[in-house]
């Protein structure tokens, strides 16, 4: 089975917008031989929406419950931070030319490159990271 990492953004929109996932990337998503992962930090992000009220459902009360329906209902992995990311983190070169400072989408990335793991988005700004070693899937 062949893991592939999920952007934060994608994660969201499978729990509140699915229909606006593209159909392709469902068929990636849905795909028997593919797992798939979301990284440490998705699952931080997640909890500070949750926190902040930027999601919300009637089928959460608590930050836990949205984690428990990623990873039971989606059946979504979340995989750990391991030192190489940090290092790949160190080194990577920022996306200066669109303002892309967000720190949380660079832990993802650096985590896709680290792990070789396709990463999913619909984040245009991902696409600058493809020299650095990041095998994008974008929708």
């Amino acid at each position: 089975m062949k893991p592939v990492l999920l952007d934060t953004c994608v994660v969201v929109d499978m729990l509140l917008n699915y229909n606006d996932i593209d159909k392709d990337v469902i068929n990636i998503i849905d795909d028997p031989d593919n797992v798939a992962c979301a990284s440490f930090e998705t699952m931080r992000e997640l909890i500070v929406l949750f926190n902040n009220k930027k999601i919300r459902s009637k089928k959460w009360k608590t930050a836990e419950d949205v984690i428990h329906t990623v990873e039971n209902v989606l059946a979504i992995d979340f995989l750990p931070l391991r030192p190489q990311v940090g290092i790949t983190y160190s080194r990577l070169q920022i996306n200066e030319g669109q303002n892309h400072y967000d720190p949380s989408d660079h832990i993802i990335i650096s985590h896709a490159i680290t792990e070789h793991i396709p990463l999913i988005s619909c984040d245009k700004k991902f696409s600058f990271y493809r020299g650095q070693g990041l095998e994008l899937i974008e929708y």
